[in-house]
């Protein structure tokens, strides 16, 4: 708890001790083994029981506020039934009703009282109301009518019973315990009727006699006090109450809580804590966010709200008795099954005041809404348009949830619940037929369903960047907002989306503000050498990723090729899953997979987590898509070419890119194009082609291009070394001097981190055979599975190709102009297995060439962007040119620009599984560095805001 944040006062309560009110909800008392958890919470709070206590707390005393018993079916929805039953004249059902109820509560008393007497009276006074009942029920039958004043009677008789059972429960525990109480605690059953009065003529649910009521709580507590030897404890009874001419009546929908609230200001005690069965506030709903979490701190202001757009846990008529008192009484939400659990406390300050990242205490929403907009220029600037439509709306009984108004009063919009709409719309219609007949107002529009999506945050008050995050973070999940509120306060900003789109809203905004990570839902195309590092790395870091970046990298599909049927998914791939998918787990599927139409693959501590899907390329993306998700990501992994035509129908379906994979921006024309144009599709907010790996791999080429030319720079030519084949066959055919001595001085200096790199065991200084070379190139990975693509520059041309398209010269040019003008090393249609003599001769006459004139043989791909030439030509370069001396398998661009009077160069090993895999993942991380919300940049208390005038 913050320094700065004030503690709830120490008060003297209600004749001159000190009081704890603490409520029970309905699944807190379900049936006799939650009776005997609540028995044991009470005596924790009394110091009588636990392991931790430290005997009896003389100075406190307990009201217990308990609702009807829980559980399937509920007593209440049990006691209404038979309302509904009786009107219709169903004496069957009554009857069925009224066991069902009697068991219910006949099976409590036998496994909670072991002696008759307790068991018995008990069993009398619920057997005695329910005669009650069906004389009142004989009235409603024979009427065929359910009076509210009888549905409220009868409503109210489960937590009299309720109230009974744990007060008789507490009392016979504390017999037992009698020669250990040295406080001698008394129990007793409290008729909240006898005290809580409500004047219901007031207004319609009702307003509370406070005066009245705490001189018949004096009188009651007066006439119990003088019948006992000890401490009083008070077990009453939630939910009713009587009016002011003594009827019985009840306070309305959770008038449990409501009930709690009351007996906190009557009593003026020090705390109201309601049991349920959460662990407290939650910053959103789990079952639509699972990574919600429970708040520790939340505001009077902030519970309102919340529970207002939709949060179970409180209704704001609770908060108004503890408000309206002073000191005002802090209200605790705990959970019954977790009672070691602090939960949250609702008081006047919250998280979101002493914790300075978050301004946002939580999220909540509506659903089932309707909105409804009433347009038109007959209403610019017309006084009284807002007061007839809402008075219209007022006068047939429509609940208006929200407003929303242009500046230009051209239109006007609400929103309420979705079974009202017709009838506001018709009444609309009626009251503007005369503007809607002249066509001053043009339409009356109904969208529906919807739902309203709600930031709720005290810390929101004068705090610049709040709206920019909340609104980014729906246009990053493509959510189209259909209307905006917010009031004065800045406590709430409220936005109205699909109803379809509300889940993958909300998680996106609650992720957004960093109260959950943002989950990416991963599927993975290519499982060769590349694909198996990179899952491999995804697993690994995962955790790390989560802590560092607030970001969840879920992989939920993984498909071998191209061209396969099957592929991996995860097994139970609904809402709130937070498995993925993991390299063991693919092998052991990819293991079965010939043997095995279907079958699950299993992670650690043997839990099903995923499982063989039947399809292609189209079912692989269809199950990677998911409506509550709001960032999907294919890595493409593959050198295939009809997997990189799948590249622009992926950005289309609002999937992003990250591929390794060439074939896509490499291709022809058209396909480039459809790239570019997948990339606009939805503006700012349209999928993303992450493509800096295809050309260099793990070297920054593409990276470094485009910020040369984001700031402005101009870059006239590039040239270099781009194939890692090439690059290392042509320097063991045609080293420079002294190479080995390179290498030797290197490793000298580097305190043994190159020992063990790719060109340790050979050696440097001596040419070797063109066989050789090529044979070694093979076995360390560096080219192609068929050589001749390697030879006849075919993935080199798709690389210059994609540079070209970089520096905006692709225009007239394609892929094949490029390999077809390009040098080859070899002609001869090569197999990579067996060079023959005549090849071998043909290379070493080449490599001899240049060694004469003191040069080495290197392959050199060029732009000239003024003459916009690309060549890719077999150059003889002097042996101590930086082409000369690039390390083979090492790939070396330069780039000559306006601002640089040498070049800018770039050299380095970009073949390699593990650095590329690394180069695929950092891309994915810094595209979801901009859709995740930076905790101090872009949200702070301007000094100018913290000066308005008063």
């Amino acid at each position: 708890m913050s320094s700065a944040e004030p503690e709830p006062e120490e008060v003297v309560g209600f004749d001159n001790l000190e009081w704890e009110v603490h409520k029970f909800g309905g699944t807190s008392v379900q049936n006799a083994t939650c009776y005997e958890s609540v028995a044991t919470i009470i005596e924790e709070q009394l110091g009588l029981v636990g392991p931790e206590h430290d005997g009896p707390r003389p100075d406190i005393n307990l009201a217990v506020v308990v609702s009807a018993m829980g559980g399937k079916p509920k007593t209440t929805d049990l006691l209404l039934s038979t309302v509904e039953a009786a009107a219709n004249r169903d004496d069957e059902t009554v009857e069925s009703l009224f066991s069902s109820i009697t068991e219910k509560h006949l099976t409590c008393l036998e496994a909670l009282f072991s002696e008759d007497k307790t068991r018995d009276r008990l069993k009398r006074v619920i057997e005695s109301d329910l005669d009650d009942i069906r004389d009142i029920l004989k009235t409603v039958s024979l009427m065929k009518w359910q009076a509210s004043r009888i549905r409220e009677l009868i409503s109210g008789y489960g937590e009299i019973w309720s109230a009974q059972i744990l007060s008789a429960l507490l009392s016979l525990r504390a017999e037992e315990r009698a020669d250990n109480d040295v406080d001698r605690s008394n129990f007793l059953y409290l008729d909240a009727r006898r005290v809580i009065t409500v004047d219901e003529d007031a207004i319609e649910n009702g307003s509370v006699c406070w005066n009245l009521s705490s001189e018949k709580l004096e009188k009651v507590y007066s006439e119990d006090n003088a019948k006992i030897d000890g401490k009083l404890h008070y077990i009453i009874t939630g939910y009713v109450a009587s009016n002011t001419y003594g009827v019985s009546t009840t306070l309305q929908r959770d008038g449990s809580d409501y009930s709690a609230a009351i007996m906190g200001k009557l009593l003026q005690s020090r705390c109201v804590t309601i049991w349920t069965d959460v662990d407290g506030v939650l910053s959103a709903d789990p079952r639509r966010v699972p990574d919600a979490f429970v708040i520790p701190e939340v505001s009077y202001n902030e519970a309102m709200e919340l529970a207002y757009f939709g949060a179970k846990v409180i209704h704001p008529k609770t908060i108004q008795p503890v408000i309206s008192i002073s000191p005002n009484i802090p209200i605790y939400i705990r959970n019954t099954f977790y009672p070691s659990f602090p939960g949250t406390r609702i008081y006047t300050t919250s998280t979101s005041h002493t914790n300075e990242e978050r301004s946002v205490c939580g999220f909540s929403s509506i659903d089932n809404i309707v909105l409804i907009n009433v347009e038109g220029s007959g209403m610019i600037g017309v006084p009284g348009v807002a007061k007839r439509l809402f008075g219209t709306l007022e006068s047939v009984g429509v609940n208006v949830i929200l407003i929303s108004q242009a500046s230009s009063e051209h239109s006007i919009t609400f929103a309420t619940v979705q079974n009202q709409a017709q009838q506001a719309k018709e009444a609309i219609e009626e009251e503007f037929h005369r503007e809607l007949k002249a066509s001053r107002i043009s339409q009356i529009e109904v969208k529906s369903p919807c739902s309203i999506i709600a930031a709720v945050g005290d810390g929101m008050m004068m705090v610049a960047g709040v709206s920019g995050r909340f609104f980014s973070a729906l246009g990053d999940a493509k959510i189209n907002v259909l209307a905006i509120s917010q009031g004065c306060s800045e406590r709430n900003i409220s936005a109205v989306v699909s109803s379809l789109e509300s889940t993958r809203a909300l998680r996106a905004v609650h992720a957004a503000f960093r109260l959950s990570h943002a989950t990416v839902r991963l599927g993975i195309v290519g499982m060769n050498e590349l694909g198996n590092s990179l899952l491999t790395l995804l697993e690994n870091q995962r955790g790390k990723i989560r802590k560092k970046f607030e970001v969840d990298l879920q992989v939920c599909a993984v498909i071998e090729s191209g061209s396969t049927n099957k592929f991996v998914c995860l097994k139970n791939d609904n809402f709130g899953c937070s498995e993925s998918i993991t390299l063991p787990a693919y092998d052991m599927f990819a293991n079965g997979l010939e043997s095995s139409n279907s079958g699950t693959v299993t992670f650690d501590k043997e839990v099903e987590a995923a499982s063989v899907c039947t399809g292609g390329m189209n079912d692989f993306k269809e199950r990677l898509i998911s409506d509550d998700c709001a960032h999907h990501v294919i890595f493409d992994c593959t050198g295939e070419k009809e997997v990189g035509e799948l590249h622009a129908a992926w950005l289309e379906g609002n999937i992003n890119v990250v591929t390794a994979n060439n074939w896509g921006l490499g291709g022809p024309r058209r396909q480039r194009d459809s790239i570019t144009s997948a990339q606009k599709v939805r503006g700012k907010f349209s999928a993303e082609y992450l493509c800096g790996v295809t050309v260099g791999g793990a070297l920054p080429v593409i990276n470094t291009l485009r910020s040369l030319l984001n700031s402005g720079d101009k870059i006239h030519r590039m040239d270099g070394i781009i194939s890692v084949s090439m690059s290392y066959i042509l320097f063991r055919i045609s080293p420079p001097p002294d190479a080995d001595r390179n290498c030797t001085f290197d490793e000298s200096i580097s305190q043994g981190l190159l020992k063990d790199n790719i060109l340790s065991s050979i050696n440097l200084g001596n040419a070797c055979s063109f066989a050789d070379a090529v044979r070694e190139a093979v076995a360390l990975g560096l080219m192609e599975d068929d050589p001749r693509k390697d030879f006849n520059n075919d993935y080199t041309s798709r690389c210059l190709m994609i540079l070209a398209k970089e520096l905006g010269i692709d225009q007239s040019i394609s892929p094949q102009d490029i390999q077809y003008a390009s040098d080859k090393l070899v002609e001869d249609d090569i197999d990579g297995n067996h060079i023959t003599e005549e090849i071998e001769n043909k290379v070493q006459a080449k490599v001899q060439m240049a060694r004469e004139k003191g040069f080495v043989l290197r392959q050199v791909a060029s732009i000239d962007v003024a003459q916009r030439q690309i060549k890719l030509k077999l150059v003889e370069v002097p042996e101590t040119h930086i082409f000369a001396v690039t390390p083979p398998s090492s790939e070396c661009v330069r780039f000559f620009t306006e601002s640089h009077s040498l070049p800018l160069i770039i050299q380095g090993p970009s073949a390699g599984a593990d650095s590329t895999a690394s180069a695929l993942l950092a891309e994915l991380l810094s595209h979801m560095r901009s859709k995740v919300g930076p905790r101090f940049n872009s949200i702070s208390r301007p000094n100018s805001m913290n000066k308005l005038p008063v």
